[in-house]
């Protein structure tokens, strides 16, 4: 059951960071998922546990990390479509 909240509120961060930005995170759900789970483990690497926690999530750092993915990523996808 844990595993089932943590990839909720994973794809819940990383929706919230493309709705923040105003960039779609490519892959859909899935994509979501991923931005919501790396922008966590490098929001925590870079800001620490502080803030609430859901699900093992803390809250303002995921969000924070999950913002730096998500302008990474589609950075690196509208380079790739420029060189093509």
């Amino acid at each position: 059951m844990s595993l089932l909240w943590a990839l909720i509120i994973g794809g819940i961060i990383g929706w919230l960071a493309g709705l923040l930005t105003g960039r779609d995170v490519p892959g859909g759900i899935i994509g979501n998922i991923i931005a919501g789970f790396v922008g966590a483990w490098l929001g925590g690497l870079l800001l620490g546990d502080w803030g609430p926690t859901v699900a093992g999530f803390a809250i303002i750092p995921a969000i924070i990390g999950a913002i730096v993915v998500v302008l990474i990523v589609s950075w690196i996808m509208r380079s790739m479509r420029s060189r093509a």
